[in-house]
């Protein structure tokens, strides 16, 4: 008997230690699956790092916009002095001397410049004024403008950047729409996970605290019986033995129930102040999910099937500039507009002279030792093992879908026959309990039915845990919501205010 006191006061100080926070807290936040789902949406790491990633995406496309609306840029140099000796010819004496000069440039321009994006070229309208200062013995200005200049520069059959980004950048934008979506169903399987962690490690703790409490009881009685010689030492030992045990097993859950709670907390952004109590779902909608109909909304809204296709763009992309590189190379430049050059600066802009201007030049390749042939090959290769491999990752994404659409629609019946078994469990485990206070059964048969009925309890759990992993995973894959049978959307433009 004293041994078993002390033993008691052992457990009630190490029960005391373990569950600091029941004690201690502060703040007590009741949660429902749905709650944890919400919060992690606005407050979780992962939820923010997805918007921001977007936003970075959204500032890419932009960009990418913006290349197709006609830029103004304005180019100055104020000033552009130099001091400096300058060798000089005298004709009359036929001699060669230096001369220090003083001289400032300065230019001012406006160049408005518009990209045409199925040729890769591009048209411009200039105005510039230039003014020369001469300082010393000849001190002299002068200005030289160009109101107005209209001219084209055109590559001829190089690789033409601009309309592959036309193909390539709105399926990126789009593919970065759907990757949000996607992270954010991320967002939501670690939450359901985190939940049910959290969830199993409270049902653990009630467990553990009732067997611990049914041990003791029972051991009480046990050594009553002993006392008076209805029982045998041996069974008096295997219910100390099962008490040691139980006060274990609640000394495990409740470090497991803080480690959990913390990851949790951690993910939804609070802090150690608050302790977080779940409410399990209390029911399942009952939903069977056609498989074909799976299939044809992952290949509709999954960002992995962008992916594909913009893979497939950007090898092709890289083949056809390699292919270019190969062969004749050309730019043509031409422009046309008026110059005039005065010593005052409103002569500058009078009687305007025509100014006219073409190039055009070419590279071909003569002898590069197959160095461009080299690159052609490599991204013909790098083309061909691209398209392999999105063939075997459709294969493999299709199966995931399949694979995930079979196994959701067994959960519900899961967890019904889960519900069942805790019940028939409990049900088992009190009548054993009774039997055995009045001695028909052994302690044998009550630990095999207590078992029982706690690794029933962990199978609900666990069944459920199943049903909404399986069912936020085929949202996930599908971007689609099957119980309002609705596409998973967001106000994408809210997101980059």
């Amino acid at each position: 008997m004293r041994a078993s006191r002390f033993f008691f006061r052992k457990m009630t100080m190490l029960l005391m230690l373990v569950f600091p926070l029941e004690m201690e807290a502060q703040d007590t936040l009741h949660l429902t699956l749905e709650g944890v789902l919400e919060l992690a949406h606005e407050q979780s790491p992962q939820a923010i790092m997805a918007k921001h990633q977007f936003r970075a995406s959204y500032w890419s496309f932009r960009s990418f916009r913006a290349k197709y609306l006609p830029a103004l840029t304005m180019n100055a140099t104020l000033p552009d002095f130099s001091r400096a000796f300058e060798r000089e010819y005298d004709f009359n004496t036929g001699q060669e001397y230096y001369v220090e000069k003083f001289r400032n440039n300065s230019t001012l321009g406006l160049s408005l410049t518009q990209n045409i994006g199925p040729t890769g070229g591009s048209i411009f309208v200039n105005t510039n004024l230039t003014r020369f200062d001469e300082f010393g013995d000849r001190r002299n200005s002068q200005y030289i403008t160009t109101p107005v200049s209209v001219g084209i520069s055109q590559p001829l059959f190089n690789y033409n950047p601009l309309k592959w980004e036309k193909k390539i950048e709105p399926l990126k934008f789009e593919e970065a729409k759907k990757s949000y979506l996607d992270a954010m169903e991320r967002v939501n399987e670690m939450a359901v996970n985190l939940f049910f962690n959290l969830a199993l490690a409270q049902m653990n703790v009630e467990i553990a605290r009732m067997n611990y409490h049914n041990a003791d009881t029972l051991y009480r009685i046990a050594q009553g019986r002993y006392n008076i010689g209805t029982i045998a030492e041996d069974d008096l030992l295997q219910m100390q033995l099962r008490l040691l045990n139980a006060g274990t097993e609640l000394n495990k859950a409740g470090i497991d129930l803080q480690l959990r709670e913390y990851q949790l907390r951690s993910f939804l952004g609070f802090n150690d102040r608050v302790t977080i109590v779940l409410e399990l779902p209390s029911h399942i909608p009952k939903l069977t999910i056609d498989v074909s109909e799976a299939l044809a909304l992952a290949e509709k809204n999954n960002p992995r099937v962008l992916d594909f296709k913009r893979q497939l763009l950007e090898a092709e992309s890289n083949m056809i500039e390699a292919k270019r590189a190969r062969g004749l190379n050309a730019n043509l430049f031409a422009s046309f507009g008026y110059t005039q050059q005065a010593n005052t600066f409103a002569g500058a802009y009078q009687d305007l002279l025509n100014q006219q201007r073409v190039r055009l030049g070419f590279t071909l390749p003569i002898l590069d030792w197959g160095l461009n042939k080299g690159r052609y090959k490599l991204a013909q290769s790098n083309q061909e093992v691209v398209k392999t491999n999105i063939r075997q990752a459709r294969i493999d994404f299709e199966q995931e879908v399949l694979l995930n659409v079979a196994q959701f629609n067994l959960q519900d019946d899961q967890v019904a026959i889960a519900a069942k078994a805790d019940t028939i469990a409990w049900k088992r485990y009190e009548v054993t309990k009774q039997r055995f206070l009045i001695g028909k059964i052994s302690v044998l048969d009550l630990n095999v039915a207590d078992s029982e009925k706690d690794v029933a309890k962990r199978g609900y759990i666990s069944a459920l845990r199943q049903y909404w992993s399986y069912y936020y995973g085929l949202r996930r894959l599908t971007l689609h919501d099957f119980l309002t049978g609705k596409d998973l959307t967001e106000d994408f433009d809210k997101l980059v205010e």
